[in-house]
C-alpha cells in the first residue's frame, strides 16, 4: 500500500450544522480504516474549511474511493496526492 494525502475542502453553501450532525459516524468510519490500516492522521482546519487525511491504498483510485466511506465526503472537493518518501541527505545517513 502507498501512501496519499487527500485534501478535502468543504463545498461552498455546506450547511456545518449538518456536517456536525455526523460527527459520531464520521469517527466510528474513521476508526474501522485505521483498524484496517487505510487511514492515518487526519487534520481539520476550520478556518480553510478544510479536512487533510492521509490514506494508504494500491492507488488513486483506491485512496479516492477510500475517502468516499467517510460520510462527510457528501461535501467535500476530493483531491489525492500520492506522496513520495523523503529524501535523506548525505548527512542524516
Amino acid at each position: 500500500m502507498d501512501p496519499f494525502m487527500v485534501i478535502c475542502t468543504f463545498k461552498e453553501g455546506t450547511a456545518m450544522e449538518d456536517v456536525f450532525a455526523v460527527v459520531e459516524e464520521e469517527q466510528a468510519q474513521v476508526k474501522t480504516l485505521e483498524d484496517q490500516g487505510r487511514i492515518g492522521s487526519v487534520h481539520l482546519s476550520l478556518a480553510r474549511g478544510t479536512v487533510f487525511i492521509e490514506i494508504f491504498a494500491e492507488d488513486e483510485a483506491g485512496a479516492d474511493a477510500t475517502v468516499r466511506t467517510l460520510p462527510m465526503s457528501r461535501w467535500w472537493d476530493i483531491d489525492v496526492f500520492p506522496l513520495a518518501a523523503p529524501v535523506m541527505s548525505a548527512e542524516a545517513s
